[in-house]
């Protein structure tokens, strides 16, 4: 392995799933409560708040420009807390400490629900709190398994995940509610008192964590050993061997081999931003083209408002973990075909993509003056979902297992990192069809069909790439040898072996 360690407490030996993870899953599900119960009204509470005598064009700018940037600032903070548990303090203290804090963000926010910048302020210190523990947290899950449970491991982040989109659906349904009936302040601070149970639930299983201690700074890292192979190359001292055989003879065989490692998971990592990108506009560019569609659902003559049509999202991640883990991947294994991570990531993606061809369709008959069903809105919600399913679990999963023990956390970080930049890379284009630039000819279901151009573009180069990219598995107790991802070959012909 890369680095050697013991744990400090070890799960016993004869039981399969670990007893501390639980308590992982019952504090995930508190948290992304909280966290987005908090989000679901920030926007509306922003312009009817602070920004009712504004135009409302100018209002609804204001409020998305802090929602957007309180979104960014979250996603970008997952390296911190990295830093802090890989090289300082670990993951379990930084949970912990990070936790606390974040409750205390969450009341900020309803102490100052009359003041825009104490409300700020309780903003930006939920974002470096809940950024600096969300990378710990699933790579904590992968934590507590080893070689003898790790078949488990796939199991256990998909109930991680199915965690996640069971608070936040409750809470989607929940927080809205009780902020039109009762006010911000309770609106704010139910999450709040959700977050200080998340933290209860987090501190009640400590005792049965298996707790990786922190690596600190070490010579031998990945930044120094990448700055010493550049410089090997770049002055290109030793004529006879390459820059990685001469990081071999300093640093070892072991140490090298894992920041190739890192290299390949950053790889397959290049291709999650513009499925971040795409997903994100679930939240803005559909709820907005979903208030042109016929919203009427035909049962008992209920209809959907259009803030509503993003809790079909985690109600189809709720159904599909499950489908997937116990139906659909065992099937494919079944038919002899070995759905490894980087197959399931890139049939993901394909999957989001032809879930905006159906935007793209729904689009253009808006643009022709028809009202469709919101059905067909619900059907690529399902196929968004799907691919969801086979992307962001999968990466999560993978930023665990293909990193070194010392680079977990930070791996984990820069998963997260790919929604920021994915959103950011949307953000540009949007910026620049408004200000008219080189994208402003792509409007209307034009808009969309540039994003499944660029999709589309990323699946073939990721068929492309694939099999060049080499897997190792680091658990605890465990060294696999490398394996190449082979995803070409079976998306071409999927009845082929690896």
């Amino acid at each position: 392995m890369a680095d050697t360690f013991t744990p400090e407490i070890s799960q016993p030996k004869k039981r399969l799933i670990p007893k501390s993870v639980p308590f992982i899953i019952g504090n995930e599900f508190a948290e992304r409560f909280s966290f987005y119960g908090m989000r679901s009204i920030i926007a509306v509470f922003l312009v009817h708040q602070f920004y009712n005598t504004l135009p409302e064009v100018t209002a609804n700018a204001k409020a998305n420009a802090i929602n957007h940037a309180f979104s960014t600032l979250v996603y970008f903070t997952p390296l911190l807390g990295a830093i802090l548990a890989d090289w300082f303090f670990g993951k379990y203290k930084v949970i912990l400490i990070g936790s606390m804090i974040y409750t205390v963000g969450h009341f900020v926010l309803s102490l100052f629900d009359t003041s825009l910048p104490g409300f700020i302020a309780g903003l930006v210190i939920i974002a470096f709190s809940a950024g600096a523990i969300k990378s710990c947290v699933s790579a904590n899950v992968g934590d507590q398994f080893d070689h003898k449970n790790k078949h488990l491991m796939s199991s256990i982040y998909g109930w991680f995940y199915f965690s996640i989109n069971a608070g936040s659906m409750i809470s989607l349904l929940l927080i809205p509610l009780i902020y039109e009936k009762a006010g911000a302040a309770w609106a704010f601070g139910v999450p709040g008192i959700l977050m200080a149970l998340a933290t209860i639930i987090f501190f009640s299983g400590s005792k049965l964590y298996t707790k990786i201690p922190p690596g600190g700074i070490k010579k031998d890292n990945f930044v120094t050993i990448n700055l010493f192979v550049l410089k090997s190359f770049i002055t290109k001292k030793d004529k006879v061997k390459t820059a990685w055989q001469q990081a071999i003879e300093k640093y070892g065989f072991e140490k090298v081999e894992a920041v190739k490692s890192v290299w390949g998971v950053i790889a397959v990592f290049a291709f999650i931003p513009i499925f971040w990108g795409m997903w994100d506009m679930n939240g803005s560019e559909w709820v907005l083209q979903s208030q042109k569609l016929d919203l009427r659902l035909g049962i008992f003559g209920w209809s959907i408002l259009p803030s509503q049509i993003q809790f079909v999202n985690a109600l189809f991640l709720l159904l599909m973990i499950p489908v997937f883990n116990y139906g659909i991947y065992p099937l494919v294994n079944r038919l002899g075909i070995k759905f490894t991570s980087l197959k399931k990531i890139g049939t993901g993606l394909f999957v989001t993509a032809f879930s905006f061809v159906i935007i793209a369709l729904l689009q253009s008959k808006i643009d022709a003056g028809l009202h469709p069903s919101v059905w067909w809105q619900i059907l690529a919600y399902a196929i968004l979902s799907a691919g969801e399913v086979m992307v962001s679990i999968t990466g999560l999963e993978y930023a665990y297992t293909q990193s070194p023990p010392s680079m977990k956390s930070t791996m984990t970080a820069i998963w997260y990192l790919t929604y920021s930049i994915g959103t950011f890379f949307t953000t540009l284009i949007n910026v620049n069809i408004a200000n008219k630039g080189m994208f402003a000819y792509f409007t209307g279901d034009r808009y969309f069909w540039l994003f499944v151009g660029i999709m589309f573009f990323f699946v073939l180069l990721f068929i492309l790439v694939s099999p060049y990219i080499k897997e190792k598995s680091y658990l605890v107790g465990e060294d696999l040898n490398d394996e190449p991802g082979h995803l070409g070959k079976d998306l071409i012909n999927p009845q082929a072996n690896p």
